[in-house]
C-alpha cells in the first residue's frame, strides 16, 4: 500500500501519455483551448465563454495555465511538451482518483476490500478513457472522491469536525469547476445533519463551517471569473440558468431510464455484475452504515440527475468510485463465503480485465485521425498552410492547442463550421446550426456560400462561422473563402456532386487516415486533407 501513489501516478500519466484519440470536444474546447487562448492570445472560444452572460468559470482550465506560460517562458512551446505537459498534469490529477479511492473504501468497509477496489478501478473501462483527460468531469471524479474519502461517516469519533472542514473544502472546489456537483453534497451533508439533530452545538458548527467555506470559494470563483472576463461575473448561477433553459436540450435529450439502461452499465462494463450484487448488499439491513449512505448517494444523484432532459454518460463519472467500493465487497464476500475455488476467482480476474483491450483501443485507435490531422497540420510550412477550413461536424478536432500555429490566429485563415445553439431564445426544435444547414445539402452550401472559383491569394473568409451574440438579419450569414487546404471526413466525398466539385477546383488528397469503427454516417470514411495544386 505504500507504493499505491506511485502505482497510480504511473499508470494514469502512463495512459495521459499513450492517449492519442478523441474522445469529446470539452477535452479541448472548455480546457486546453482556453488556457492556450490565455496564454498565447489566439485560439477559439465557444459560446459558453463569449455569451452575454457566461456559463463556464475559468477555475479549471486555468490549471493548465502555469503548464502553457512556462512552456512560453522556456520556448518549449514549439515542441511536444505543449502536447505532453498538460498530460502529465492531468494524469496526475486522474491518480488521485485511485490514491483515495484506498482510503474511502478503508473508511465505509474496510481494509480488507482496499485491493479489490483498486483492481476494479485500474481495470475500469470508462477510467481508462475518461479519467486521464482534460474533461471537468474527470476533475470533478478525482475530488468527489477525495472529499468522500475525508466524510465523517461516523460523527460520534472525537476527529469528525476535522474531518468536515477537509470535507467540506475539497467539496466546495468539486462544485466550483462543476455547479452541478452540489446535488452530491446536498445528499451527504443532508445525512449528517440527521445525524447530529440531537447536537445543536454541533450543528451549529457544521452550519458554520459550511457557509464559511462556501463564501470563501464564491468570492475566490467570482474574483477570478470577474478579473477573466473583465467584469463581476458569477458564473455558476449562469450555468444553471441556462442549461435550465431549452439551450441544454438542444445538444440531445435522453429518456428518464438513460442513466441506469446506457451509462452505468457502460461505466462499469466487466464490473458491472458485482456492482449490482454490492447494491443488493448495501441494501440489506446486515450491511455497514456508511455502505448503505454510499448506496443512497448513488441512487439520490442518479435520480436527480434522470430529471434533467440532456445527459451523458460522463455527468454520472464521479460515482464511478462509490460503485467500485459497492462492487468490491461483493467481489471479497461472494468468494469467501461460498468457498468457491481458485479457479472461479481467476475467471473473475480474468473477465474483468477484458476491459483493458478495450481500453488500449479507445486511448490508441479510435478516433486517433482526428487528432493525427492536427499534428500533420502544425508540420506544414507557412507556404503550404495559407488558409485551412474544416468542413466536419462542429468541435470534431483539437484546435489551437494542438495546432499552435499563431500565423493561423485570424478566424477567417482557420475555420471550422460552427454549432451555436438557439442563444436568442429560438424553438430549440426547429432551430437549425450551421452544421445542420450544411449536412442538409453539402453541395448547395458549397455552391452558394462560396466563390465559383479559387482565389490563389487564398484571402480569409469574411465569415465561416457564426458568433455568438452577431446581431444580423440574416439567419444564416455565413459566407467562405476557399481554403488552400480542406480538412473533412471521407463520407463528404459521397454525397452527390462533392467530389466533383472539389476536383474542378483544383483540389487533390495529400493526406488521409483512417480511425475505426464510427456510428455516425457524417464522421465515417476516416479524415482526409485535400489541398489546391
Amino acid at each position: 500500500m505504500h507504493q499505491l501513489p506511485l502505482v497510480a501516478l504511473a499508470i494514469r500519466i502512463g495512459i495521459a501519455l499513450a492517449t492519442c484519440t478523441f474522445f469529446q470536444p470539452d477535452e479541448y474546447y472548455q480546457s486546453l483551448e482556453v488556457a492556450h487562448h490565455l496564454v498565447f492570445a489566439y485560439g477559439q472560444l465557444t459560446w459558453e465563454w463569449l455569451a452575454p452572460n457566461p456559463i463556464r468559470s475559468i477555475i479549471y482550465p486555468a490549471l493548465n495555465v502555469p503548464v502553457y506560460w512556462l512552456l512560453k517562458v522556456f520556448h518549449l512551446d514549439g515542441t511536444v511538451a505543449l502536447i505532453w505537459g498538460p498530460k502529465l498534469l492531468h494524469g496526475a490529477l486522474a491518480a488521485c482518483t485511485d490514491i483515495w479511492l484506498a482510503r474511502l473504501t478503508r473508511r465505509v468497509i474496510g481494509e480488507r476490500y482496499v485491493n479489490a477496489a483498486l483492481f476494479l478501478s485500474f481495470t475500469s473501462f470508462f477510467h481508462g478513457l475518461s479519467l486521464s483527460r482534460s474533461i471537468s468531469n474527470s476533475a470533478e471524479t478525482s475530488l468527489t472522491t477525495i472529499a468522500l474519502s475525508y466524510f465523517p461517516w461516523d460523527p460520534s469519533l472525537s476527529r469528525w469536525k476535522n474531518e468536515v472542514r477537509k470535507s467540506l473544502l475539497v467539496a466546495a472546489l468539486a462544485c466550483a469547476i462543476r455547479p452541478t456537483n452540489a446535488v452530491l453534497w446536498v445528499y451527504m451533508y443532508g445525512w449528517l445533519l440527521w445525524k447530529l439533530r440531537k447536537r445543536s452545538s454541533d450543528i451549529v458548527f457544521l452550519l458554520i463551517t459550511a457557509c464559511f467555506t462556501g463564501a470563501l470559494v464564491v468570492l475566490a470563483v467570482t474574483a477570478l471569473d470577474s478579473l477573466y472576463y473583465g467584469k463581476v461575473t458569477w458564473t455558476p448561477m449562469n450555468f444553471l440558468f441556462t442549461n435550465a433553459s431549452s439551450v441544454s436540450l438542444f445538444y440531445g435529450r435522453s429518456p428518464w431510464h438513460y442513466y441506469l439502461s446506457q451509462a452505468i452499465p457502460i461505466l462499469a462494463t466487466t464490473s458491472l455484475p458485482w456492482t449490482l450484487h454490492g447494491t443488493f448488499i448495501a441494501a440489506s439491513r446486515t450491511a455497514p452504515a456508511a455502505m448503505r449512505v454510499l448506496l443512497g448517494l448513488v441512487i439520490w444523484t442518479v435520480s436527480i440527475y434522470s430529471l434533467a432532459g440532456h445527459k451523458e454518460w460522463r455527468f454520472i463519472h464521479p460515482l464511478l468510485p462509490s460503485m467500485h467500493v459497492l462492487a468490491s465487497k461483493s467481489f471479497i464476500d461472494w468468494y469467501q463465503a461460498s468457498e468457491r475455488p481458485s479457479t472461479h476467482r481467476i475467471f473473475s480476474k480474468l473477465l474483468l480485465m477484458l476491459s483493458i483491450p478495450a481500453i488500449c483501443y479507445v486511448t490508441l485507435f479510435h478516433g486517433r485521425a482526428q487528432v493525427a490531422v492536427m499534428h500533420y497540420l502544425r508540420t506544414l510550412s507557412p507556404e503550404a498552410s495559407i488558409s485551412i477550413g474544416l468542413l466536419m461536424p462542429c468541435h470534431s478536432t483539437p484546435w489551437q492547442a494542438y495546432l499552435h500555429r499563431p500565423d493561423l490566429a485570424d478566424d477567417g485563415k482557420l475555420w471550422a463550421l460552427g454549432c451555436e445553439p438557439p442563444l436568442q431564445g429560438q424553438d430549440v426544435q426547429e432551430y437549425k446550426d450551421q452544421t445542420d444547414v450544411f449536412y442538409e445539402s453539402p453541395l448547395e452550401y458549397l455552391k452558394t456560400r462560396f466563390p465559383h472559383h479559387v482565389n490563389v491569394a487564398f484571402p480569409p473568409s469574411p465569415l465561416p462561422r457564426s458568433k455568438p451574440g452577431l446581431d444580423t438579419d440574416e439567419l444564416y450569414p455565413w459566407r467562405h473563402e476557399w481554403p488552400q487546404n480542406l480538412v473533412f471526413f471521407g463520407a463528404l466525398l459521397e454525397q452527390p456532386g462533392v467530389r466533383e466539385l472539389f476536383l474542378d477546383l483544383g483540389y487533390r488528397e495529400v493526406w488521409k487516415a483512417e480511425y475505426g469503427w464510427e456510428g455516425d454516417g457524417r464522421r465515417k470514411g476516416g479524415v482526409r486533407v485535400w489541398r489546391v495544386m
